[in-house]
């Protein structure tokens, strides 16, 4: 079965994207920090991860630099999820290797979208 991790420090858009995920047939994993979710991944790296930017512990993009560096973990694919809307922000988040990129809100069309895009579905 294809996992997704979701990395937030909002409960609500944990619960949200945990429910719209599970319903394009994934088993879904929660993680509240970027740290929560490197250890996570060292131990059993997801399909897919959707990730925040900005949350305390370890950053989305601190995470994301340890998961494709220290982990040389090329193969999980990573959906950026995050406020962060500037150009510069999604630049930096697609070379430090996000798979895709998606601004809040988000809704069930833009994550069947954006994970069709990477070849998920």
């Amino acid at each position: 079965m294809k996992t997704c991790l979701v990395v937030d420090d909002s409960k609500i858009v944990r619960v949200m994207a945990r429910r719209v995920i599970e319903d394009l047939g994934f088993q879904v994993s929660e993680a509240e920090n970027g740290q929560q979710a490197y250890d996570a991944c060292k131990k059993e790296p997801p399909t897919c991860v959707l990730l925040d930017w900005n949350m305390p512990v370890m950053s989305g993009i601190d995470f994301l630099q340890k998961l494709r560096g220290e982990l040389g973990n090329t193969q999980t694919k990573v959906i950026f999820c995050s406020t962060e809307s500037e150009v510069d922000h999604v630049k930096r988040g697609m070379e430090a290797g996000a798979d895709e990129y998606i601004i809040k809100p988000f809704d069930e069309a833009i994550i069947k979208s954006k994970f069709t895009q990477v070849g998920l579905l």
